[in-house]
């Protein structure tokens, strides 16, 4: 038994630790699964160690097995950063990029912006995974697009673009059971829910005014549709079920042919600024750097124009 770890062996195992089964990693790596499972169990043995638990349906890391893979990333992390630095890839960004994003951006925005950049960029290869809600930072991606107000941890956080957040309805909607004119009335209205995250389900805060006569009011919601996928939501609210509260980005093309209306115009509530969140260690790497300007002159671009 050695003890020995061989470089090829942390990129394989980062792999096979993002793909989340032996078959997926085996189609990522372009290996067959039984060499996947060999190159796994000769890691074992150099390890002493099992590092992975096998099951018939998924695999789970073993506390060693986590401590590896956090370590792997991270050496490879600095291999890259430090190809960087020595030039070999100072003028062109190039290696594995991965990226993370909520499922209805991500989709929408993210992902065409990521086209656009491995076609001006192709030495770069790109993994984007989506999540309803992830969280604030993984180690296994590089960057993370994030909404809202961050909390303060040792992560850079660049704005990317404005986004707010606007309550709406469908005309008919509010044809039918009248328009709100202060936040009070919204508790007589069927309001969509959206579950997401660790922010209070079914209330919403409005503010209006500025300085020493700001006032804010809390309103409890109800209605009989929630769901976790603002798309979901959306959709509902273009069938005229109700009052949504939604990113400014995700309804603005609605707002604008009339097929929603913005509802208490006059009263602002929690932004969702969108952020790109990455780890201090990754300020110096030239293909994060350059993803992330990227994406900020992009979305610039389609920001909303008000």
């Amino acid at each position: 038994m050695q003890d020995t770890v061989l470089p090829s062996d942390l990129r394989f195992f980062s792999v096979l630790a993002m793909a989340g089964s032996l078959s997926a990693a085996a189609r990522e790596l372009g290996l067959t699964t039984a060499a996947v499972s060999k190159h796994l169990t000769q890691m074992e043995s150099r390890a002493g160690v099992p590092l992975v638990n096998r099951t018939t349906r998924r695999m789970m890391l073993t506390p060693e097995g986590e401590l590896y893979l956090e370590h792997a990333r991270r050496i490879l992390d600095e291999i890259d950063e430090l190809s960087e630095l020595l030039g070999s890839s100072k003028r062109r960004p190039e290696g594995l990029l991965r990226v993370n994003a909520t499922l209805g951006f991500g989709r929408s925005h993210v992902a065409p912006v990521i086209s656009k950049f491995v076609g001006e960029h192709p030495q770069v290869s790109v993994q984007l995974q989506l999540s309803v809600m992830p969280p604030l930072t993984d180690d296994s991606f590089d960057v993370c697009i994030r909404f809202g107000e961050l909390p303060d941890t040792r992560v850079v956080a660049r704005r990317l673009a404005a986004n707010a957040r606007l309550l709406c309805a469908a005309p008919g909607y509010l044809n039918k059971r009248g328009t709100p004119v202060t936040p009070h009335d919204l508790t007589k209205h069927n309001c969509i829910g959206i579950r997401q995250g660790d922010e209070a389900y079914g209330v919403w805060r409005l503010s209006a005014g500025s300085g020493a006569a700001r006032k804010t009011e809390t309103v409890k919601i109800r209605g009989n549709l929630t769901t976790n996928d603002g798309e979901i939501a959306v959709k509902w609210a273009l069938d005229g079920h109700g009052i949504l509260m939604r990113a400014e980005w995700d309804i603005r093309p609605y707002l604008e042919d009339g097929r929603l209306v913005q509802v208490l115009p006059g009263w602002q509530t929690p932004n969702a600024d969108i952020f790109a969140v990455y780890s201090q260690r990754h300020q110096m790497s030239n293909r994060i750097r350059s993803f992330v300007d990227f994406i900020a002159r992009e979305l610039a671009d389609l920001s909303p124009k008000r």
